[in-house]
């Protein structure tokens, strides 16, 4: 049987998969912030980020450096490079499946223009003479009559 366990790649993609997190990452691309800068914009309470921080630390995403009284963060995308590769994997499959599906409507047209009658009426309420019966005309009323 196949093992497929990765525990540093697992704790990558579940640090990833929480938006705060993503936007403290999106955040350090810029350079190293200290925590209360970061978690200004998150609205929550200090102890709750910091929670975030530890698990983006745990998985090797940050670096956290404290000088004196304040603590700084830096990003260390090298984690990331695991991720990518383990993704890149899967491009091709997935490429080739989204091609598939760009394809579909050309090909959905193309059965359609094979598929349709060759002569259509102009006018559908005038049905063409060898599609119906013709019609029994109904007599007028009496003509004039002769006089002998």
């Amino acid at each position: 049987m196949v093992k497929y366990e990765d525990p540093a790649l697992d704790r990558i993609f579940s640090a990833l998969a929480d938006p705060t997190r993503r936007g403290v990452l999106e955040s350090l691309s810029g350079g190293e912030l200290a925590v209360s800068e970061l978690a200004a914009p998150s609205g929550m309470s200090l102890p709750g980020f910091m929670k975030h921080l530890r698990v983006l630390e745990d998985a090797g995403l940050i670096s956290r450096e404290k000088e004196g009284r304040v603590v700084s963060c830096e990003l260390s995308a090298a984690p990331m490079k695991a991720a990518s590769a383990w993704m890149s994997r899967y491009e091709k499959f997935w490429s080739d499946k989204l091609d598939s599906l760009a394809r579909y409507p050309y090909q959905k047209e193309e059965l359609q223009t094979w598929n349709k009658p060759a002569f259509k009426p102009t006018n559908p309420r005038l049905p063409s003479s060898g599609s119906f019966p013709s019609r029994r005309r109904r007599s007028g009323g009496r003509g004039p009559t002769r006089k002998r």
